[in-house]
Formats: structure tokens, sequence, C-alpha cells
């Protein structure tokens, strides 16, 4: 077996996004909140579905001035609704949950 040493360059899929449409929105929970907090300072985002962890971490330092140590995203499936007499679905959406380095600021929500 031949090993291949140049690395090709990693596909995109979607159009090229800028900072604000990658992050939509911060997720503010009372699990969110609690692991923003003390030790943990992960921050969970709702992110484009279409955005790779490194975007997401891209964009993340770009629009809060913070650094970035790992994300970790989720592919949250929608859940069944029922609207009157149908039955609906929500929609699909992506969650990245974004942990901050030790000497880094944290982000301020309010």
């Amino acid at each position: 077996m031949a090993n291949n040493t140049t690395q090709e360059p990693r596909r995109m899929r979607g159009p090229q996004l800028e900072p604000h449409q990658i992050v939509l929105r911060p997720l503010i929970t009372e699990k969110g909140q609690h692991q923003s907090t003390g030790r943990h300072r992960a921050y969970p985002f709702e992110v484009n579905p279409w955005s790779s962890k490194e975007e997401i971490k891209a964009a993340v330092e770009e629009l809060f001035g913070v650094q970035v140590d790992k994300v970790r995203t989720q592919n949250r499936q929608g859940k069944k609704r029922r609207y009157r007499f149908k039955l609906g679905r929500q929609s699909h959406w992506k969650k990245a949950i974004v942990t901050l380095k030790a000497d880094s600021a944290g982000i301020d929500f309010f």
C-alpha cells in the first residue's frame, strides 16, 4: 500500500460563509450556563449546518475576541409536532459546544 504524503485540500459544502452566518445564536439554557462558569469554560451555540469545526472556531474567535481550545458538534434531529389535525416536523439543526483556553477571557451574553 502506497503512502500518500501530499494532502488534498478539504472539500467545502455549500457557499463560503461569513462569521456572523456561521454562529447563529448562543443557546441560553440552565445546563449551558453551568458549563460556561467554573472550570468547564464551554459555551453552546446554534451554528449553520454547513459549517465545519475549523470554521466555527475561526468565527467564534473573530466575533467574541477569545481563544478557542476545541469545538464539539452535534447534528440534532427536529422534533415531531402536531399542528391541529396534521403531523409536522421542526427543522434539523446543528449544535456546537466551544471550549475556551484557560488564559482566555469568558464570553458575556448579558
